[in-house]
């Protein structure tokens, strides 16, 4: 892993996505080379060069967006072929569009149609090889843990139906009177951590004990560290692998002392700016949608039914604002008192239904940006109800109000839609890295991950 602007990205999808770059732009180019095979090209070396940088440039954005360089990507959720084909077509759709408007920059149909098929094989070749690559356990980092209990199986079973797992779990190091609860195959006993490592060649120790108050090898550990091999503690392992901070081993001390909760003067100006132009441009973008869904609305409900639905949240430092969306339950969802929504839900009317999943009902929200009671990105905002009730059940749940409510966010991304105490503490750790972690970099990379999340239709009830 590298960290930019705090967050945590995957060398091996950096290359994967390089790499591709580069497939793409030599589809465009090669494929302008075979059109004009038999005649001189029209078009000169320059002209062909920028527009082999747009093709590649918008294509892996497109493939970016629809979750092919995510790297929680299971086997599961994988559907390659539907990715691709939906990446592909958004990005065509793209750049005949920008063909249109900068005539200057296209080719040639023909020219297009070579480039598309060239970067088509190009990318499942690519792909064919990255996945064979994967089962290689010399490219996997090794990872040592100290402990043998509950926190030990957390971090062996992390990674599971991940298509890319970046580590592999040597093996793990008991401590005196402590319980083993993983796989006795992997338990390493009888020998030191120095041993262990010069036997395994292990490329990284992870400090994974049940209880913090229990016997720490510190002389050992701190002999490790001096000799270059890393040792990372357990919320630090969490952060880099699975982008959440865990709640259960969570601790005020951890957080007082690690790097991030950094919210300057100049970083809320950016954010702020950011969230200007980008909400006034997907108002000029989506304002003939919100006509129609508003018409759609009033066909199925009737003209004096209200469009839109206006309901209390929970925002930056605990202040409350009402927030908008296009309603989509009947006029009388709450007569019986708040409830979270179902899946399946009999209150959502027809038109809500398909503006639910596609996200249409939050659009309305972009006023709430505009207006300084949202950000686009981060923690998406809940009902006082729910609130006050989180704030004594759930540990540090107050701490996710540091920051704006979003449209979208982290753990929109990385969770799906959750109606339980339950799922909101799996979805407050992701909420809670974004606090840590937020910047503009983060904020961009939730925007174009958010096209996967409106396609997919996660988390949407």
């Amino acid at each position: 892993m590298i960290r930019v602007f705090g967050h945590y990205i995957s060398k091996v999808f950096i290359c994967l996505f390089l790499s591709e770059i580069c497939i793409f732009f030599a589809s465009m180019y090669f494929g302008s080379k075979v059109r004009f095979f038999y005649r001189e090209p029209w078009h000169t070396e320059e002209l062909i060069i920028t527009s082999s940088f747009i093709f590649a440039s918008i294509l892996s954005l497109n493939l970016a967006g629809v979750g092919l360089y995510r790297r929680n990507l299971g086997w599961n959720d994988n559907e390659l072929l539907s990715r691709i084909t939906i990446g592909f077509s958004s990005a065509v759709v793209m750049l005949v569009s920008i063909y249109y408007f900068f005539p200057d920059f296209q080719i040639s149909r023909s020219v297009l149609i070579f480039a598309v098929f060239f970067a088509f094989l190009g990318l499942l070749s690519m792909r064919w090889i990255f996945y064979k690559l994967l089962w290689y356990k010399r490219l996997k980092h090794r990872l040592l843990i100290i402990g043998c209990g509950k926190n030990a199986g957390k971090v062996i079973d992390s990674n599971q139906g991940y298509i890319h797992r970046g580590f592999e779990v040597v093996g793990c190091i008991p401590r005196p009177g402590s319980e083993i609860e993983i796989d006795p195959a992997l338990v390493i006993d009888n020998t030191t951590i120095a041993d262990a490592i010069k036997r395994y060649q292990i490329d990284e120790i992870v400090v994974a004990l049940d209880d913090r108050r229990a016997s720490m090898p510190v002389d050992e550990l701190l002999d490790c560290k001096i000799s270059g091999i890393p040792v990372i503690d357990l919320l630090s392992f969490y952060e880099r692998e699975k982008a959440y901070l865990d709640l259960e081993n969570l601790y005020p001390s951890w957080m007082v002392f690690s790097n991030g909760f950094a919210q300057s003067g100049l970083r809320t100006i950016i954010k702020r700016l950011f969230d200007i132009v980008a909400s006034l441009s997907l108002l000029l973008i989506t304002f003939p949608v919100m006509i129609f869904t508003a018409l759609a609305i009033c066909m199925e409900s009737g003209f004096k039914a209200p469009i839109l639905y206006r309901q209390v949240r929970v925002g930056e430092d605990n202040q409350n604002f009402e927030i908008l969306k296009f309603r989509s339950m009947q006029t009388d969802a709450e007569k019986h008192g708040v409830v979270w929504a179902k899946q399946n839900d009999t209150r959502v009317t027809r038109v809500g239904s398909f503006i639910r999943k596609s996200r249409i009902d939050e659009l309305p929200q972009i006023y709430n940006v505009l207006k300084g009671n949202m950000s686009f990105v981060g923690p998406r905002p809940e009902r006082p109800e729910f609130v006050r009730k989180f704030d004594k059940s759930i540990l540090y749940y107050r701490e996710r109000h540091r920051v704006k409510p979003g449209i979208t966010g982290w753990a929109q991304l990385c969770y799906p839609y959750g109606a339980s105490e339950n799922d909101t503490k799996q979805k407050l750790q992701y909420d809670l890295y974004y606090v840590k972690n937020y910047s503009l970099f983060l904020d961009l990379t939730v925007m174009l991950h958010t096209v996967e999340v409106v396609l997919w239709g996660k988390g949407a009830r």
